[in-house]
């Protein structure tokens, strides 16, 4: 698999260094892309900043390559799903390209679900991060939201050193308390994920082009084996 890794930063280097078998080409902001330049490859990974988003698009449109992205603090183009869906080709979108959140995703499912039995349920999701990161909350507390499906969620924001990710539930009724917690270690456990999603759409082209969410490529896997 030959990669187009563009954002050669701190997860961006881990893709690079797990990528062992893979060819990668590594584009950043000295070393920018072009539609030539990224039709060399089979697929793109991007970890770059949300301010340094926008100006990836229409190259990455114009090569019709996959593309597995993982900037956070960036709204896409309105019209981007017709545009990746006219290019026929797919690219998979993750605020968190952790394998092991999708187990937290399917616990916060049930839970959300079975939050009916509870008795006035107070729900907070609170996120720390590293002093860098630059949007808050977190695209990870909010999917952590979406997945719950409850209403009056709390959610607050803590930036710390340099924390790769901690985000923690609580549930607190008048007689008890119930808590999920999801911590990262290492940075590496994006770029694992974000290599899976990549192999993921280069041995399986039967998926419809378009736009598509990590964790609905991780239900379409699981459904498959």
């Amino acid at each position: 698999m030959k990669i187009a890794l563009i954002g050669t930063g701190k997860t961006g280097g881990h893709v690079a260094r797990l990528a062992e078998s893979d060819q990668v080409l590594s584009f950043d902001e000295r070393n920018k892309p072009t539609t030539s330049s990224l039709k060399e490859a089979d697929v793109a990974i991007v970890f770059v900043p949300g301010d340094a988003a926008g100006e990836l698009i229409e190259p990455l449109v114009e090569s019709g390559i996959p593309v597995a992205w993982g900037s956070t603090g960036y709204a896409f183009p309105g019209d981007l799903s017709r545009r990746v869906k006219a290019s026929g080709t797919r690219w998979i979108v993750a605020a968190n390209f952790s394998l092991g959140m999708n187990l937290i995703r399917k616990c916060l499912e049930v839970i959300g679900q079975g939050s009916e039995f509870l008795r006035n349920p107070e729900y907070h999701i609170h996120e720390v991060h590293h002093v860098h990161k630059k949007d808050a909350p977190s695209g990870t507390a909010l999917k952590w939201e979406e997945w719950l499906g409850r209403d009056n969620v709390h959610i607050s924001s803590s930036r710390e050193g340099d924390v790769r990710g901690v985000h923690t539930l609580h549930i607190k009724t008048p007689y008890e308390s119930i808590y999920l917690k999801h911590e990262a270690h290492d940075r590496a456990l994006f770029a694992e994920g974000a290599l899976w999603a990549a192999r993921f759409l280069i041995e399986n082209d039967s998926v419809m082009p378009g736009i598509y969410t990590f964790e609905s490529i991780i239900d379409l896997a699981f459904n498959n084996s």
